[in-house]
């Protein structure tokens, strides 16, 4: 019925193909589950994107499905989620200055472009961008994030006007504002976090911010708080019905301002994706495709941009109540989308009622699950080097802003692997009582072979370290208590490609372990080093470099090249 090729771009379809009928009441379970989690969610979060809460919604449904069929994990829930919402806010809120119609229009096409982005980069299999943004990065990232966050919505929770635009100077005016907190929206705040609070306590299993949401909604439309100054979503401007943008106005100008930022949201997002996939997948027991899951988070963001939603990643917290309720496969997506569905069409009109503080509440709560500054404190005793990273990103997303922070963070992480790479660390090595090869230093019983220094450079030799890896071993030949006769170097590790600098550089090498009557032999990929060298070095004498296979018979063939010399020591 679907073609092979079909089912290789749908690997969610193929799942579902192959659906196990046990799993029907366990998916449809998850799924209800999982719709009373995104509802509020998405609700709260367009309104941290400065849309309609409306759009919150539409960014649910066809983006849940699109997954559903496109995605490769079973587990994941894809939606709205807290760090692609406080990027778009910071990218597009200045542009559209005040404008809530351009708003949406620019959140849009920023969708569009990120979806753009992530088809493009499956297209050239760029999966293992995934591994750009480093767990430090991350982590500094995600608490910057959720600190940025909970400071935004200080001023709705407290029923105060804040005019200041960047963290820090909301920070400072907080303290100055907080006695002028209107207080009937203070108490709709301290409700909400009640409920929380004690539905988290005791009743862990409930979708507590929707119950929350209810409550407050509910109070705010049997007591019509609005007459009381009690902000609601509908006194901010929503519009009963299916809200629709209009592109009469649109600035296409503006998009040139979208396209880089869109590429930070689409790195950002597949980032955040793939690590909540990954641990899901990983307790499931099954695995996932990288270039996959780049191709399906690309479809359901155009998805989303095209029934007018935002930006959308995977959900950690939504994704793990699914799992926790048992669900199979995507067909819990496909159901939660349903219901949200439903609720678009046929239950708008309550949605003018839910209270902005409590919208605030559900937000600070949700972004506090985002918190782990304990992780980034326990980074400090296991590796210096990545507590810097993560507090350098973490104060950079604080002080400049997320864009400005996760470029500084990425840039300041690819300058470490590249002292990595241009320094890497290094081993002598020596063998054991019983033959086998190992590390100079770890153990006592762990021996240099007389006249054989064995070296490993554990980096790629290209043309940036290769000096450095000469001038290395030429320092330790000469620093060394005894004259080598014998360099061997494990090339494993250090030859990958026919790098012609490196060729030269070998050469070079050659001549000066010649002058101080060295031999020198390359231990590993005989086949491709002949090749090499035969190809870039055709007039170089087999005997100038030995070559073979591995350290073992390197070792091996000194002996019997030191036997054949030396007869009389046999």
């Amino acid at each position: 019925m679907f073609s092979k090729a079909l089912l290789k771009w749908m690997p969610g379809l193929q799942n579902l193909l192959a659906y196990d009928k046990s799993w029907l009441k366990a998916d449809v379970r998850a799924g209800l589950s999982v719709a009373a989690v995104a509802l509020p969610v998405a609700i709260a979060y367009a309104e941290l994107a400065n849309v309609g809460a409306i759009v919150g919604l539409y960014s649910c449904v066809l983006p849940m499905i699109a997954y559903a069929l496109f995605g490769s994990s079973r587990q994941l829930i894809v939606g709205p989620d807290a760090t692609t919402c406080a990027v778009i806010a910071a990218v597009v809120t200045p542009l559209a200055a005040g404008n809530s119609e351009i708003q949406w229009q620019l959140t849009i096409i920023m969708t569009l472009i990120m979806g753009g982005w992530c088809i493009l980069a499956s297209k050239f299999r760029l999966g293992a961008l995934a591994d750009l943004l480093s767990q430090p990065i991350l982590t500094g990232l995600l608490n910057g994030v959720a600190v940025t966050i909970m400071v935004g919505q200080v001023a709705k929770i407290l029923g105060i006007q804040i005019n200041a635009n960047q963290l820090i100077e909301k920070m400072m005016a907080i303290p100055l504002q907080i006695m002028d907190s209107h207080l009937p929206t203070l108490g709709m705040s301290a409700l909400t976090l009640l409920l929380l609070i004690i539905i988290k306590k005791f009743r862990s299993q409930w979708p507590a911010p929707l119950i929350a949401i209810i409550v407050a909604t509910a109070l705010a439309w049997g007591f019509s708080l609005q007459q009381y100054g009690v902000e609601t979503i509908g006194s901010s401007g929503f519009d009963s019905g299916l809200p629709v943008v209009h592109w009469g106005s649109f600035q296409p100008g503006l998009i040139r301002e979208l396209v880089i930022p869109a590429l930070n949201l689409a790195l950002i997002s597949f980032v955040s994706l793939m690590l909540t996939a990954r641990s899901f997948a990983a307790k499931n027991g099954y695995d996932i495709e990288a270039d996959a899951e780049f191709r399906a988070l690309g479809i359901a963001n155009i998805m989303s941009g095209l029934s007018q939603g935002f930006a959308i990643s995977g959900a950690d917290s939504r994704t793990a109540v699914n799992d926790a309720n048992g669900g199979k496969s995507q067909l819990v997506s496909i159901i939660a989308a349903l219901v949200i569905g439903l609720v678009v069409i046929f239950f708008t009109q309550p949605l003018q009622y839910i209270p902005v503080s409590a919208l605030g509440v559900v937000l600070v709560y949700a972004a506090w699950s985002l918190m782990d500054l304990k992780g980034i404190w326990n980074l400090r005793r296991r590796n210096r080097q990545a507590f810097s990273l993560a507090i350098f990103t973490f104060v950079c997303v604080l002080l400049i802003g997320v864009i400005q922070g996760i470029g500084l963070a990425v840039l300041l992480g690819l300058l470490q692997f590249l002292r990595t790479v241009f320094r890497p660390t290094e081993q002598l090595l020596g063998v054991n009582e019983d033959g086998m090869i190992h590390s100079l230093g770890n153990t006592n019983t762990i021996k240099a072979v007389p006249g054989v220094m064995m070296y490993r450079f554990n980096s790629p030799l290209t043309y940036f370290n290769v000096a450095y890896f000469k001038r290395r071993i030429l320092n330790l030949v000469d620093s060394t208590p005894f004259q080598p006769r014998w360099v061997v170097i494990d090339a494993v590790a250090s030859f990958t490609y026919a790098d012609i600098s490196v060729l030269a550089s070998i050469d070079e090498l050659k001549r000066d372990l010649k002058i101080r009557q060295v031999k020198l032999v390359l231990a590993g990929r005989r086949t491709e080093l002949t090749r090499w060298f035969k190809d870039n070095r055709p007039a170089m004498k087999e005997e100038d470099i030995l070559l073979v296979p591995d350290l073992y018979l390197a070792l091996k063939l000194i002996q019997s090249k030191e036997s054949a010399h030396n007869p009389e020591e046999q």
